[in-house]
C-alpha cells in the first residue's frame, strides 16, 4: 500500500516534479521524509486502509505494498518490525508479504524489499534516487534511453525479468540486495535460501501440511479484514482456493468473475454461486462504457499515469473499464485478493521430471518471438543467453552452464516468473490498498517446491489441498473439464503431457509456427484500431521502429505492449535519445 520516493540532496523542484507525478498517481496524503543526504515523500495508500508509516521519535518505518510482521498488521507490526530491525535484515519467518520497506532507525537509513522482491524499488544506475514510481524515477533524468533487453522482454514475455526496466537508467532493487544510505550508499547481498528437496510423502497427508501453511498465511487477513474483502471467481483451481481459504477462515467475501454471460469462467462461476447461496458480480470490462475517438486520449493519458506507464493487461488503450474494476476491489480501504502464483503447486512450466540447464529452460518457455516480427538488430543468442544469466543469478547458480536438478528448475517460476509477472501487478494494485497473493508466500513456496513433480501434474496435489480446505468447492465443475474431487481426465492429462514430451528445439519454435499459421488474439483487447489509436500515437512508431517491424506485427498482445513502450517514448519524447 502507498509508495515513497527519496533523492539525494533533491532541490525543491526536483521533488515538486516528483510529488506533482505521485498525485498523477492518484496519491492525495504525503509525509515528508528526512535522511541526509536523501530526502524525499512517503505517499499513503490511495483508497486508505491500513497504516504505512510509523514513527517513534527520530526512528521510523515507511513502506509500501503489504507486509505483515509477527503474523500481525499494521501499526502494531511496524512498531515491532523497527524494534526488531538490525541491517542487513534475515529473520524472514517473521516478515511475510510483498513490500518495499524503508527503515530509519539510530541515524541510519535502510531500504530492502519482500523475500522475492517482487513489489518493485526503482532506482538510478548512481544510486541517486528510490522510488516506487518507475514515471518519477524515468522523470528525474536527463536523458534516456530505451534497453533492447527489457524492451523485448517486455513485449515477448510481458514484463522484463531481473533487475531491468525498459530503460537504461532505471533500474529495480533485486531480492538479494539490500541498502544502506548514506554520503556513500553501501550495498549489502543477502542469502534467501529456498528447499531444493522433494518430499516424497503421499499426497493427501501432505497436502494436508500444505492447507496449514495457507491457512497461517490467510489467518492475520481474515482477523483484520473480515468480510471487508474482494475475491475472484473462475473455472480454475486458484481463485477456488484462495475463496475456499477465506471461507474457512470464516470470511464472506465480495466474489466477482471477468466476462459476460456464456463465457466458460462465467458460467462456472455463476452455478457456484448459485449453489453456495453467494451474491456474484460478473463485471464485463469491455462493456464499462461506450466511448469515441475524440474521448480516448484523456482516458489513455489517465490509465498511463494510474499504471505507472508500464501495465501489463489492457489497462492503457481501453475504455476504462480495466481501472474502474481495479479501484472497485479496494475502494473504502478493502482487502483485494488474489489466486496468482497459485501454479507453483503444479508443473507450470510443463516440463518433463529431469534436469536439464537453464538455457534450455529459457529456450523452451522465453523464447516468445518470430524473426519476421524484429528488426535488424535483434540477436537471438544474445537475447536467450541474457535470460538464462538472470535465471542463473535467480536461483544462485551464476555461470552455471551444468543440468540444474529439477528442484532448482522450479525455483524460477517464483524468483524469476512470479517476480517479472505478478511483481508488476502487485506493485500497481498495492499502491491502492491492501493486497493478498496467499501463494507467493515465501513459506507456501518452499513447501510447495518440494512436491514431487507426478503430484503436481494436472493440478492433481492442488485439487488435494483445496478438497482439505473446502470439499464443498472442490466439487463444483471447472473449466478442465471434471470437478477436482474427481481425477484429472484422460483428456486434460494428454494435453499437458503433449506439452511436456515435446521437446526444447520444438517447444522454441511453436510460437513462430503459431503466428505462421495466422493472427494471435489474447483476452485483454483494447482499442486498438486506427481511429483509435491514432489519436494518441504515431502510427509510424518512431521509438519502436528501431526494434520491431511493425508491418508484420498479427498478434494483438504483442502489438498493445509494443504501443505501451510508443507511449512512453511519446511522454519522454524531449528527453529520449
Amino acid at each position: 500500500m502507498g509508495g515513497f520516493h527519496l533523492a539525494r540532496t533533491p532541490s525543491d523542484d526536483a521533488l515538486a516534479a516528483a510529488r506533482a507525478q505521485f498525485d498523477r498517481h492518484g496519491f492525495t496524503r504525503y509525509e515528508r521524509l528526512d535522511c541526509p543526504p536523501f530526502h524525499g515523500f512517503h505517499a499513503e495508500p490511495i483508497h486508505g486502509g491500513l497504516p504505512t508509516f510509523y514513527r517513534q521519535g527520530d526512528d521510523f518505518v515507511a513502506f509500501a505494498g503489504t507486509l505483515v510482521f509477527d503474523g500481525m498488521l499494521g501499526e502494531p507490526a511496524l512498531a515491532r518490525l523497527l524494534e526488531a530491525f538490525s541491517f542487513p535484515y534475515g529473520d524472514w519467518d517473521r516478515l511475510r508479504g510483498q513490500f518495499a520497506l524503508l527503515v530509519r532507525k539510530a541515524g541510519r537509513t535502510y531500504l530492502l524489499t519482500d523475500f522475492f522482491g517482487a513489489f518493485q524499488l526503482f532506482h538510478t544506475v548512481d544510486d541517486s534516487l528510490f522510488s516506487t514510481s518507475f514515471l518519477a524515477a524515468a522523470g528525474a533524468q536527463e536523458r534516456l534511453n530505451f534497453d533492447p533487453q527489457g524492451v523485448y522482454e517486455f513485449a515477448f514475455n510481458v514484463f522484463p525479468t531481473g533487475n531491468d526496466t525498459v530503460l537504461k537508467e532505471v533500474r529495480r532493487l533485486g531480492s538479494r540486495m539490500q541498502i544502506a544510505l548514506g554520503e556513500k550508499v553501501e550495498r549489502q547481498p543477502v542469502e534467501k535460501l529456498l528447499p531444493a528437496r522433494i518430499d516424497d510423502a503421499p499426497m493427501e497427508r501432505r497436502a494436508k501440511g500444505t492447507a496449514d501453511i495457507l491457512r497461517s498465511v490467510v489467518a492475520p487477513y481474515a482477523a483484520h479484514y473480515g468480510d471487508r474483502m474482494q475475491c475472484p471467481l473462475s473455472g480454475g483451481l486458484d481463485s477456488r482456493l484462495a475463496l475456499g481459504l477465506l471461507r474457512e477462515a470464516g470470511v464472506a467475501p465480495h466474489i466477482y468473475v471477468y466476462g459476460s454471460p456464456g463465457d466458460p469462467d462465467v458460467e462456472i462461476a455463476r452455478r457456484i454461486a448459485s449453489g453456495e447461496g453467494i451474491h456474484l458480480e460478473i463485471f464485463r470490462k469491455a462493456e464499462h462504457r461506450a466511448i469515441s475517438p475524440d474521448e480516448f486520449p484523456e482516458i489513455v493519458e489517465r490509465n498511463f499515469h494510474e499504471t505507472d506507464a508500464l501495465v501489463t493487461d489492457g489497462g492503457l488503450f481501453d475504455n476504462g473499464g480495466n481501472a474502474a474494476a481495479r479501484h472497485d476491489r479496494q475502494r473504502g480501504g478493502q482487502l483485494a485478493v488474489s489466486g496468482g502464483c497459485g501454479e507453483v503447486m503444479r508443473n507450470f512450466f510443463y516440463l518433463p521430471d529431469r534436469a536439464m540447464t537453464a538455457r534450455a529452460l529459457v529456450e523452451t518457455f522465453f523464447a516468445r518471438f518470430s524473426s519476421g516480427d524484429v528488426a535488424n538488430g535483434f540477436d537471438a543468442d544474445r537475447f536467450l543467453g541474457n535470460l538464462e544469466a538472470k535465471a542463473l543469478a535467480a536461483i544462485g547458480r551464476p555461470g552455471d552452464a551444468s543440468p540444474l536438478k529439477r528442484p532448482l528448475i522450479e525455483q524460477l517460476y517464483p524468483r524469476m516468473r512470479c517476480r517479472a509477472f505478478f511483481g508488476r501487478e502487485i506493485s500497481l494494485v498495492g499502491r491502492q490498498g491492501g493486497y493478498l497473493m496467499p501463494f507467493f508466500d515465501q513459506g507456501l513456496v518452499g513447501d510447495a517446491l518440494g512436491i514431487p513433480i507426478a503430484q503436481k501434474n494436472a493440478g492433481r496435489y492442488e485439487s488435494a489441498v483445496l478438497r482439505n480446505i473446502d470439499p464443498r468447492l472442490a466439487a463444483y465443475p471447472s473449466s478442465y473439464g471434471y470437478p477436482f474431487t474427481q481425477a484429472p481426465t484422460p483428456g486434460h492429462r494428454w494435453s499437458e503431457f503433449s506439452t511436456r514430451a515435446r521437446p526444447v528445439w520444438m517447444r522454441k519454435r511453436s510460437y513462430a509456427l503459431r503466428r505462421r499459421l495466422g493472427a494471435v488474439e489474447d483476452e485483454h483487447g483494447g482499442l486498438l484500431t486506427p481511429a483509435f489509436l491514432g489519436r494518441v500515437l504515431d502510427l509510424h512508431f518512431p521509438h519502436m521502429s528501431r526494434f520491431f517491424r511493425m508491418p508484420n506485427i498479427a498478434d494483438s498482445g504483442l502489438y498493445r505492449r509494443i504501443a505501451t513502450l510508443e507511449y512512453l517514448g511519446r511522454h519522454f519524447e524531449d528527453r529520449v535519445v
